[in-house]
């Protein structure tokens, strides 16, 4: 089969032959159909300071058909739709700990311990191939979806799956106000969708580009747009223009300050909750008291469960998000640099999809 696959630190990321992945206990083989191509890749292939546990096959998530089941899975079949969800976990009840298949990310604290060594080793290669193995627990059927017609538009769901778990986090209720900060980025444009399906009364997107604030304001009368300007002071103001929210989402990547979250964190009404899902590279300093008196709940989000992208996938399927406002660039495989090249070009609700 192709795959894009890293050798070692210093050798690029090219498109080679592996050989077809096996069935192990516990296991399905998976047809992929397609995988969201993040605008991130660029840094990690290149990371020296967090690097990649080569060798193996990039990638995580994704959507793809069943084509081989382990004899002691027992939840999925031969030509089942699923989702890639691509996250191992030891499932450990006092002490969980996880990492991500195809990019070796670690969750909790962030340690390598003797179990998440055995994960990553276990379960290093990713789904950026024609065919990947995972553990049953690592995929999610999506009913229906053999009838969706557009796996390439389907890829999203990954994205949407991440965002939604953060929305769910938030405890986001009909009619509420919902401010996502970096909406006008993949993740938080997923964000929006999220919360406008979860029934937001208003959805206050904030962000810095402001063509892709006019396309997210065109998608709703709900939603409203606000340019950041650095300010916190004058951030907070304009936000707070449009009501007090009940939740705010930081979808914010790669933010080299925390302004922005700061900003969003003011405007919060009494009671309300912020949810951390984002990529701020600073520690944020909270101020205690008021996080305290006004009983506010400060949370982080990380991935999904599989419980939220299948709550996703319906809602999909019930027209409540239409992936046809997502713009799609579908990519073959033999060129993993064009494409990624071609993902730091795209933002907001576009973006590139692998379709082995």
């Amino acid at each position: 089969m192709k795959a894009w696959y890293k050798e070692t630190l210093d050798s690029p990321l090219l498109c080679v032959e592996r050989p077809d992945p096996e069935l192990r206990p516990g296991s399905v083989i998976v047809d992929v159909k397609a995988v969201h191509v993040p605008g991130y890749l660029t840094a990690m292939v290149d990371s020296t300071e967090v690097p990649l546990p080569v060798p193996l096959v990039l990638g995580a998530g994704g959507v793809g058909t069943v084509r081989h089941v382990a004899a002691d899975v027992y939840n999925l079949a031969v030509g089942d739709v699923v989702a890639l969800d691509s996250l191992v976990e030891s499932h450990d009840a006092d002490h969980p700990e996880d990492v991500m298949m195809g990019l070796g990310e670690v969750g909790g604290r962030g340690i390598e311990t003797d179990a998440v060594r055995a994960m990553r080793d276990q379960w290093r290669d990713g789904t950026m191939a024609e065919q990947c193995v995972l553990p049953a627990q690592s995929v999610t059927r999506l009913p229906g979806a053999e009838d969706f017609g557009d796996f390439g538009r389907l890829a999203f769901l990954t994205w949407l799956g991440i965002a939604g778990e953060g929305v769910l986090q938030s405890g986001q209720r009909p009619g509420d106000i919902v401010t996502i900060l970096g909406a006008t980025g993949q993740m938080g444009g997923a964000a929006v969708l999220v919360a406008l399906a979860r029934g937001a009364s208003r959805v206050i997107a904030v962000g810095r580009d402001a063509d892709v604030l006019e396309r997210l304001a065109m998608l709703d009368d709900r939603v409203a747009t606000v340019p950041l300007t650095g300010d916190v002071s004058t951030d907070a103001k304009a936000m707070s223009a449009f009501g007090a929210p009940h939740v705010v989402i930081d979808a914010i990547g790669n933010a080299p300050d925390a302004d922005a979250f700061l900003a969003g964190f003011e405007t919060l009404r009494d009671e309300g909750t912020i949810v951390m899902m984002g990529g701020t590279r600073c520690d944020v300093p909270l101020p205690y008291g008021d996080v305290l008196r006004r009983r506010l709940t400060v949370k982080g989000s990380r991935m999904y469960r599989s419980e939220t992208v299948l709550a996703i996938w319906r809602m999909i399927q019930g027209g409540l998000i239409d992936l046809r406002q997502v713009g799609l660039q579908e990519v073959g495989i033999d060129d993993p640099v064009a494409a990624i090249d071609a993902a730091t070009k795209t933002t907001g609700l576009s973006f590139v999809a692998l379709v082995p």
